[in-house]
């Protein structure tokens, strides 16, 4: 199958997150919906196929260039509102349309590949570009300063935490070496620094990805972000209201699946209680985590590490 062109954007797992908010989207007269990772819209036009006249889709972005590109794509539909905004911040967006809650919430994490295919925003250790990494490139430090002077400690503990790199403290030890005679400032030169450290392996994988994801992860707060995130968007859905997320990294889905399960809501079996007694669980997972197919894989090698999760309130009082 023909891979995407450069700076083209696929949505991934787009008809399955879709369909397993429909639930949701079946009642109502006027249903509210949140796409919170808005990116380049495709998901949210997806959405706004579900939804009616009288239906309202909010969509967030952190990145002022996907801002201004849902602006333009959505720039005729009445229904949408879009705001600039971390997804953590879900909750206080929502008050301040004066919605009391909405019926179904999506969130497609990580990095997207506009993102990822523009050099100067420093994402991609395959493009050389200024090494920034920030989502928002007006708010936190860059990559370049951070990494120019975070101690040796600190990038080992980045790469091997968020990025899952086992070479880490190789790399943390050549970046501090590096940065002594000149600074870093371009992802060639830090790609072309790790690469000396890791040699290519038969997996195929490049050896800059793991460290360009911690990095990124780092950067960006992103497991902070999906931290705080999860019991806002909880916080928000009415009864019934389904929230579904799609993440790219262990960490991530591994965070998601836990707050799903509810576990800090479960009443112990030790306790002498009958089942009419034991309060109900204030959400609950819905079916399994939900991957690309073989074919989407083919037609889009980024979407293989994909995990679709979804979870169903059952109640509203705040998470």
């Amino acid at each position: 199958m023909n891979m995407p062109a450069s700076g083209s954007h696929i949505t991934v797992l787009l008809q399955e997150s879709v369909a397993m908010l429909q639930p949701a989207l079946s009642e109502g007269s006027a249903r509210r919906c949140v796409d919170v990772t808005g990116g380049r819209g495709g998901h949210s036009a997806a959405l706004l196929e579900k939804l009616q006249h009288q239906d309202m889709l909010l969509i967030l972005d952190r990145d002022p260039s996907a801002i201004a590109a849902l602006q333009d794509r959505f720039a005729d539909d009445e229904r949408v509102l879009i705001r600039q905004a971390r997804f953590s911040e879900i909750r206080s967006v929502v008050e301040s349309l004066g919605w009391e809650s909405v019926d179904a919430i999506l969130a497609d994490l990580g990095v997207s590949s506009p993102q990822l295919d523009e050099a100067e925003r420093g994402f991609s250790f395959l493009r050389d570009g200024p090494l920034d990494m920030r989502m928002d490139p007006g708010s936190g430090i860059s990559a370049a300063e951070w990494l120019n002077g975070a101690p040796e400690t600190e990038i080992r503990q980045v790469l091997k935490n968020y990025g899952e790199e086992r070479f880490a403290r190789a790399i943390a030890r050549k970046i501090v070496k590096y940065r002594e005679r000149t600074p870093l400032q371009r992802t060639s030169q830090l790609a072309e620094l790790i690469a000396e450290v890791i040699p290519r392996h038969d997996s195929g994988l490049n050896p800059a990805t793991r460290s360009f994801q911690g990095i990124r992860i780092f950067i960006n707060h992103e497991l902070e972000e999906l931290e705080q995130f999860l019991p806002e968007a909880m916080a928000v859905l009415r009864a019934g209201g389904r929230l579904a997320i799609i993440s790219f990294h262990s960490l991530e889905d591994r965070m998601v699946k836990r707050f799903f399960r509810a576990d800090a809501f479960r009443v112990s079996s030790d306790l002498p209680l009958r089942a009419a007694e034991i309060p109900p669980l204030p959400w609950s997972a819905v079916g399994k985590a939900i991957h690309a197919s073989t074919e989407e894989i083919q037609m889009n090698p980024r979407s293989r590490s994909a995990v679709l999760r979804v979870a169903e309130r059952s109640e509203r009082h705040a998470a």
